[in-house]
């Protein structure tokens, strides 16, 4: 399979350029003649120009949430307007100014052109399109609707950003000032504690334990730099590839579901995120066990994730999906059992699960907003704290010196 980026011609006279995936030029011809189009010229590319920056970039470039909204809404709106999916993906390709989505949707566009269905050709992309997107973009196909499944899959993925960057946004604050203590300490560590520490030995001061602990920590500092350096990118790296791993993660998603005001916030993100997604799939035409194993696959704490699978057990034996939510209460909030029954008594599931997450989500936005407001006293506590101990570490030493002349 070879990669051509042409110039073509349609019968109205415009004149484009695409990039498409054929076996060989006379393919292509084909295929653009099908659509209704004359290819003026080609150029063929055999596994991309290594030597190209385009080509890296393509590897190396992400692609954003923001990115993929916006690439399922146009696709959605294009079609609704009459397109064909094949010439809206190629309109898509060349109007993407990213450049790894831009590869990936004349992948897509080849396949498609090759007589391959959207969500076959989004399969190939896992990295890219989530099992939620490929679901309903299958489900649309199906029944004829894959206008509507994508703006859905576009107002889905919209709500769930938003949600996500909200409470990003809450935690900006306390992370520049915990960064800002940690940069000012360093900075005293190497700069200040070195000369009250001389004085101290030029004066033979007793130092108390406290003092001594200071002074070692700036001497190492101070003599082994790189050192210190190192240990840092090892504890970095240690942590990181801690979250990654299964424990750690179950111990981190722990932590934070027990930190005061975090874990409510933590409870309610996921509510949200629980009932937008199954919403969704449901309203799609999704049965209720795989739109559950899809959500289990879209929420982030594991402590939920097995909520999801434990239901989708239970579901599949006979039993309620309320049963499973209200049996676990010390996760889910009693209000999304409470909906959830209410939903399937009534035979409105999906709208119950859609106000359920407008609920939450709004929940969210609200304490969101006042987060800042309830972290900055443990902030304060914390940096007082941290201060006394150095102030005490350090002038105590010069007060025993002041006495004694």
């Amino acid at each position: 399979m070879a990669r051509f980026t042409y110039t073509a011609e349609r019968q109205g006279g415009e004149v484009y350029r695409s990039t498409a995936e054929a076996g060989d030029r006379f393919e292509l011809y084909q295929v653009v003649r099908r659509e209704g189009g004359k290819i003026l010229s080609i150029e063929e590319y055999r596994n991309g120009n290594v030597l190209s920056f385009a080509y890296w970039n393509s590897k190396i470039s992400n692609v954003s949430e923001q990115n993929k909204i916006l690439f399922a809404r146009n696709l959605g709106a294009m079609l609704s307007a009459g397109l064909s999916l094949a010439r809206a993906l190629a309109v898509m390709e060349r109007q993407t100014k990213n450049p790894k989505l831009s590869a990936t949707i004349a992948e897509i566009l080849g396949s498609v052109r090759r007589g391959e269905s959207l969500h076959a050709a989004l399969e190939k992309f896992p990295r890219v399109f989530s099992s939620l997107f490929i679901a309903m973009v299958r489900a649309g196909e199906e029944g004829g609707e894959l206008p509507g499944a994508l703006k859905t899959i576009a107002d889905q993925m919209e709500r769930v950003h938003t949600l996500k960057k909200k409470v990003q946004s809450a935690l900006i604050y306390p992370a520049i000032v915990i960064t800002a203590i940690i940069g000012i300490g360093t900075l005293m560590m190497v700069e200040v504690v070195p000369t009250l520490a001389n004085t101290f030995e030029e004066m033979n001061a007793d130092l108390p334990a406290s003092t001594q602990a200071v002074i070692a920590i700036s001497n190492f500092l101070v003599e082994h730099t790189i050192l210190a350096l190192v240990l840092l990118c090892v504890v970095t790296i240690g942590i990181y590839a801690g979250l990654k791993s299964k424990v750690g993660r179950r111990l981190f998603d722990k932590a934070l579901l027990g930190t005061p005001a975090i874990g409510t916030i933590v409870r309610e993100v996921n509510a949200a995120r629980t009932s937008r997604t199954l919403s969704s799939l449901l309203s799609s035409g999704i049965n209720v066990l795989a739109a559950l194993e899809i959500t289990g696959e879209v929420v982030q704490n594991s402590y939920f994730r097995d909520v999801l699978e434990d239901a989708e057990r239970r579901v599949s034996a006979g039993e309620s999906l309320s049963a499973t939510f209200s049996k676990n209460e010390h996760l889910y909030p009693p209000f999304v059992g409470e909906m959830v029954s209410v939903g399937e008594e009534t035979g409105q599931l999906t709208e119950m699960l859609r106000r359920l997450a407008e609920y939450y989500e709004n929940e969210v936005d609200r304490k969101t907003k006042d987060l800042s407001t309830i972290i900055e006293p443990f902030l304060m506590v914390a940096i007082g704290g941290a201060v006394g101990f150095f102030a005490i570490s350090m002038i105590s030493p010069i007060y025993s010196l002041s006495e004694n002349i």
